[in-house]
């Protein structure tokens, strides 16, 4: 019979509880890497959500494509590629103005986190559809005459992005007339009492007639067939010269139209967009708004990175082109100064 001492029995237990610690040990590292596996494959199988933008305008598609490209090319050089880590939601109202609400309230259901609006009729309609979502401007004439914002500095509320200064560039525009025209003594005014941007706008004007000792006369253009009606009654008044104020749809589904009319009258038209040049007018003074809609990509870029709206500054033009088309200048018997034509940024002959 053999003994065991007491000292050799309590090693033994001893052995045996330091092999179960480890197992138990063990088993739990295991149970660990496991976990932290399978709550990695779950965080892998639920990617993040893309942020979903909504461009609101009262045009058509044709005529907000340039506009639509400089927008994206704004975003992709933030980093945004839509349709990869981005998403558009894009309603246009076809020049139909009492389409604006109906899909500003769409957007405001598909719950976007961003609402941009191409145009002065786009955003008033996106302010009465909500004060919460984030809403970018890319041209409103005087956001803060127009209610839109506090101040430029300090928006304030849900509401912010670029201007074109549309009021103080009116009057420039009668300056540039008139350079044209020396003996300029009568302007026909050619305006969208509906547009956000129509008063203040002409309220400049007016101010420059003064100085520039010429009469207005103003004619309200609201539809496509008032243009023709127009020009009848600035031929009657005995215009010299027309200020074209009409933009958006109005202006965008009739710019060879209205070019072809100019030159019927024998009127020399100043608008405020290079498309209207390019589409046989004669000559635009304004701001490059394709710049503005790549430019509102950064307010995007801020708002999604936790800024808010009403604290981000409404930023003004940095780009403005003087455009002159010679041929619509030989059309009409017009003969452009030449310190004029050196001062312009692009002459189409």
């Amino acid at each position: 019979m053999k003994v065991f001492s007491s000292k050799r029995v309590s090693d033994s237990c001893s052995d045996n509880r330091q092999s179960k610690i480890q197992n138990l040990k063990l088993v739990g590292i295991v149970a660990l890497v496991v976990t932290c596996a399978m709550c990695g494959a779950v965080a892998e199988a639920q990617p993040t959500k893309n942020p979903r933008i909504g461009y609101l305008t009262a045009n058509s598609l044709s005529a907000m494509a340039a506009r639509n490209e400089a927008f994206r090319q704004g975003l992709r050089e933030l980093g945004y590629v839509e349709g990869k880590n981005i998403v558009i939601e894009y309603r246009y109202a076809e020049g139909k103005l009492d389409r604006l609400s109906a899909l500003a309230a769409e957007l405001v259901r598909l719950k976007v986190d961003i609402i941009i609006t191409g145009g002065p009729p786009a955003t008033p309609t996106a302010k009465e559809a909500t004060v919460t979502i984030p809403i970018v401007m890319t041209q409103v004439g005087d956001p803060v005459a127009n209610g839109f914002v506090a101040s430029l500095a300090q928006p304030g509320g849900n509401i912010t992005g670029l201007s074109t200064l549309a009021p103080e560039l009116s009057g420039k525009r009668l300056e540039l007339l008139k350079e044209v025209v020396p003996r300029l003594s009568r302007v026909a005014v050619f305006g969208t009492s509906t547009n956000p941007d129509n008063a203040p706008s002409l309220k400049e004007v007016e101010f420059a007639a003064k100085g520039l000792g010429v009469k207005l006369q103003c004619l309200n253009v609201l539809d496509r067939k008032d243009s023709e009606t127009a020009f009848q009654a600035a031929v009657k008044g005995r215009a010299e010269a027309v200020l074209m104020m009409v933009s958006g749809p109005v202006a965008n589904s009739q710019r060879p139209q209205i070019a072809e009319l100019a030159a019927k009258s024998r009127l020399p038209v100043i608008y405020s967009g290079r498309t209207d040049v390019e589409a046989g007018g004669l000559m635009t003074y304004g701001v490059n708004n394709a710049d503005l809609d790549r430019r509102a990509a950064t307010y995007v870029d801020k708002i999604l990175k936790g800024a808010k709206p009403g604290e981000l500054p409404v930023e003004q033009p940095k780009k403005f082109e003087l455009i002159i088309n010679l041929k619509a200048a030989k059309q009409i018997g017009l003969t452009i100064p030449p310190n004029l034509l050196a001062r312009a940024d692009k002459v189409i002959r």
